[in-house]
């Protein structure tokens, strides 16, 4: 089967608001850049992906929006300003119609070839339905894929995995463990620590940050 090149909404928060269930996750490191790095380390392997045709990232963040259009992103305002979903939406109906994914900004050990495999999974029958990818958990979800004519219709949020199958989504259970690994607390963070993250979060916790460098 062939691949179509896919267009991969990210949206990111304002730093000052994001991840805050990582507060103190990094002592001695501000939030904000623990938040920035996450999102570029997730960016950078989204625009790697050879796959995906276009990353949008959807921000009011001046920073955010600075490193995603040097990462070579296109940048949207966040025009809705009425949260995830909202936003998730208003990134896949910025284009063309065609393959539209939507992924969560906080998967700092991505490895371009899980998320190439898993948008390749997106593409099996039924033909016109949504599929999405639990975390690791399994009761997140990390990815939301739709084919050309089908809204995206995200339901990100508590318990999202859930809302997604109740709304006709099927899940996608490939082993993608880099993928799966969303990052909402220290533990999350040591977890995906260990798979191998990106660099710009690997940089921060060499700086010595036993909370997240602890197995």
């Amino acid at each position: 089967m062939s691949q179509p090149r896919w267009a991969v909404v990210v949206p990111v928060k304002r730093l000052t608001a994001a991840k805050s269930r990582l507060r103190g996750a990094l002592p001695g490191v501000p939030h904000e850049e623990l938040a920035l790095a996450l999102a570029a380390d997730t960016l950078r392997a989204v625009l790697a992906c050879p796959a995906v045709a276009e990353a949008r990232v959807v921000t009011d963040d001046a920073r955010v929006a600075a490193v995603a259009r040097a990462a070579g992103a296109r940048v949207l305002p966040d025009e809705p300003d009425a949260g995830l979903n909202a936003a998730f939406r208003h990134g896949a109906t910025a284009g063309p119609a065609g393959w539209v994914a939507g992924l969560t900004a906080d998967l700092p050990a991505l490895r371009p070839a899980e998320l190439a495999a898993a948008l390749l999974a997106a593409q099996a029958d039924p033909d016109g339905v949504r599929r999405f990818v639990p975390d690791a958990p399994g009761d997140g979800t990390v990815l939301l894929a739709a084919p050309p004519g089908v809204a995206l219709d995200p339901r990100f949020g508590v318990g999202s995995a859930a809302a997604h199958a109740a709304s006709g989504a099927l899940p996608l259970t490939g082993d993608w463990p880099s993928l799966r690994r969303d990052v909402d607390t220290a533990a999350d963070l040591a977890a995906a620590a260990r798979l191998g993250l990106g660099p710009g979060t690997a940089a921060l916790l060499d700086s010595g940050c036993p909370a997240a460098s602890a197995s």
